[in-house]
């Protein structure tokens, strides 16, 4: 089991191998989740934009931003479904 001792700092050096199985680098930032008194979750919060990339899958169809702008008139409430009432009134 890896572990790390904490400097006079209140730093510790990740070990190298929890860093290349968390993917995690120089400058990446973590958060610590408490699970239970006295008990942490190490959980990497950075993560590039493009690794999200095929996370949900293909669209079922797809959809313009009219049409979004259009539904988001059509359930949305308060200043914005007005604002899209006032503009569908004027033509």
């Amino acid at each position: 089991m890896p572990t790390a001792t904490l400097t006079s700092k209140g730093q510790i050096t990740i070990p190298i191998d929890v860093r290349n199985r968390m993917n995690v680098n120089t400058g990446d930032r973590v958060e610590f989740i408490e699970i239970g008194p006295g008990r942490y979750e190490f959980v990497a919060v950075s993560r590039s934009v493009r690794e999200l990339k095929g996370m949900f899958g293909k669209p079922s169809k797809n959809v313009s931003i009219d049409d979004m702008n259009k539904a988001i008139g059509r359930r949305g409430s308060g200043p914005s479904s007005r604002a899209a009432d006032f503009r569908s009134r004027q033509g």
